[in-house]
């Protein structure tokens, strides 16, 4: 029979700190309430608000004002992030990237979801001698602002929507993306299969986003194709759109 692995001496508070992160994570859709956290670790209420609070400080959590539960915060996507570089993704989608970015001669970008946020996995640029810097690598933005979040949040279910658009207003407000705008670009994504922006994330850029399709149905990752507005005339994104369609239907 295998023993238990001997503990560090010293390192307890990190182990707790770690206990909530992973609760955390398992629940980070939802969030989780003091109570819920201190059920699941068995840690006593000053000890499991002692380390929330220094995660959200630290920004590894986030505390909802208004519903008061917590979320992993952007410098834990920002860990998950370093390791996605390197995950199966990159390499299973990098030749449709640089085939999208040959064929389009305009700026790819692969993005995964972590939580309700989008995280840049790699962009590539095409021929086109006009490059589009609104997004690098390790950009992080919540799902829906970016035409790749955009296909993604079109193809998640109707509640979460509703929830991620309350808990990131004042991120959608500033994309000039208002209810009733939200849920017009979210009818007409879900009706075309691919999804269109224009001028919300940089002004004077266009781009359009379709969903990597996945058996469980999990909007889990999107490719995406940006230009200046000019290039990307109504014709244009159409055929982008159905050139994705196709691309991430192919084996």
């Amino acid at each position: 029979m295998l023993s238990k692995p001997k503990e560090t001496p010293g390192a307890q508070t990190m182990r707790r700190a770690l206990q909530v992160l992973r609760v955390l994570g398992n629940h980070h859709e939802e969030g989780c309430s003091v109570n819920e956290v201190m059920a699941a670790t068995g840690l006593e209420r000053s000890t499991t608000h002692r380390l929330l609070t220094c995660l959200v400080e630290e920004h590894f959590a986030d505390r909802d004002a208004l519903t008061r539960r917590y979320r992993l915060g952007l410098d834990a996507m920002r860990l998950g992030f370093a390791s996605l570089t390197r995950a199966p993704l990159v390499a299973s989608y990098e030749a449709k990237v640089q085939r999208l970015a040959r064929l389009s001669e305009d700026t790819v970008f692969l993005l995964a979801r972590q939580g309700d946020y989008t995280v840049c996995l790699k962009r590539e640029d095409g021929a086109f001698p006009v490059k589009i810097f609104s997004t690098r690598v390790g950009d992080i933005r919540p799902l829906g602002i970016g035409v790749g979040g955009m296909a993604m949040l079109a193809a998640s279910p109707d509640e979460d929507i509703a929830r991620i658009r309350q808990q990131h207003a004042p991120a959608f407000e500033a994309a000039g993306l208002s209810a009733d705008r939200l849920d017009k670009m979210v009818a007409r994504t879900r009706r075309s299969g691919y999804a269109e922006l224009l001028d919300t994330v940089t002004e004077g850029v266009a781009g359009v986003g379709a969903v990597i399709p996945d058996p469980s149905g999990v909007p889990f990752a999107a490719i995406s194709i940006a230009a200046i507005k000019p290039r990307m005339t109504p014709a244009r994104r159409a055929e982008l759109g159905a050139l994705l369609i196709k691309t991430l239907a192919e084996e």
